[in-house]
């Protein structure tokens, strides 16, 4: 089995993180099932934020009394000190807990620093020295911030989208990240659900001896597949044919494409972008019949009514003309109207 440390932190865990953005569309039952066979299996990381709704009182209801034992890190999208303080204490009363182990800030369009008129760092800061903090993180899909928080010396953990479809850019943040003694933390090892290989995604980051990756995952079968690459079983190191999956989907999927992070929502024409936009991959990547229901056919019409407002693509962290994706998925679905 591998372990990783994030850098500075001590924090040491199982090579396996639990992401838990997509327990939030399951029941407290099923939610709970999984992060407990997560827990029996070895993973004892698990990322969460107030965003995801009731993703952090699903981690309590499911492991409140292995709080000791685990470590838990959340996230906060605030932009004002006041707003981190009553965010943060309302992740403490959901998760059940008096502290966390890793705080961090949530996709911000800046990069929070001391003396920063938003107090967003020194609110972080305080909280630490209070105890409900262990260790400052924070996420971002934007190269150039996590170049910066990198380069700040002020955070202890980076979490960034890092998957075998990374850039060579994005792989050096890994490098920089290990340089400097600071956790890496992969979201979205899967690129939004467009990998489907589960175990060459695995054995890629496994390369990477700094970086924790952390699975979104929904449903048991998919959970198993991650914890069935940490055994030592598994062929952990990159074969032949995980490098020629690998290969064919870098050709697919090189350049620029939707990883549904929902950053650009919600739209005025009531548009669901983070499925919409890159409908044209999925129908090339999963069974066609989950994609042309009547239901499907009904999102995809409403593309006919966007008015190119352009809030989308300001809020989208890869500056993908979102418009543009629409309008051409648009066209290659009509076929199954």
């Amino acid at each position: 089995m591998k372990y990783v440390t994030l850098g500075s932190t001590g924090i040491t865990v199982n090579k396996n993180g639990f992401g838990a953005l997509p327990i939030q569309r399951i029941s407290f039952e099923d939610a709970a099932a999984i992060l407990r066979r997560a827990y029996d299996g070895g993973i004892r990381y698990f990322d969460t934020a107030r965003f995801y709704t009731d993703s952090e009182a699903k981690i309590a209801y499911a492991l409140g009394d292995v709080r000791s034992e685990i470590y838990i890190a959340t996230k906060s999208m605030a932009l004002t000190a006041a707003d981190f303080k009553e965010q943060f204490a309302i992740s403490l009363k959901e998760l059940e807990t008096d502290y966390v182990d890793v705080m961090q800030f949530h996709n911000l369009p800046f990069c929070p620093v001391p003396g920063h008129e938003s107090g967003l760092y020194e609110a972080m800061l305080e909280a630490k020295e209070a105890g409900k903090i262990r260790h400052i993180g924070i996420t971002t899909h934007k190269i150039d911030l996590a170049r910066e928080a990198i380069a700040s010396g002020l955070y202890e953990t980076l979490q960034y989208p890092f998957s075998y479809l990374a850039a060579p850019e994005e792989v050096e943040l890994v490098k920089m990240c290990k340089e400097r003694n600071m956790g890496f933390i992969c979201m979205k090892g899967m690129a939004g659900g467009l990998i489907r290989s589960g175990r060459a995604s695995y054995a890629y980051i496994s390369q990477f001896d700094n970086a924790l990756p952390i699975w979104g995952v929904q449903k048991m079968e998919e959970i198993e597949e991650f914890l069935s690459c940490n055994t030592d079983d598994f062929e952990q190191e990159m074969t032949p044919e995980m490098e020629a999956v690998i290969a064919e989907d870098k050709k697919e999927l090189g350049g620029d494409f939707c990883r549904s992070c929902g950053y650009c929502m919600p739209c005025p024409m009531g548009i669901s972008i983070k499925d919409c936009a890159r409908m044209g991959l999925m129908l090339r990547r999963a069974p066609i019949e989950a994609y042309t229901t009547d239901a499907w056919k009904d999102e995809m019409r409403k593309i006919e009514n966007c008015i190119e407002c352009g809030q989308c693509k300001s809020r989208c962290p890869y500056s993908l003309d979102i418009p543009r994706l629409l309008k051409e998925n648009l066209e290659g679905y009509k076929p199954y109207f």
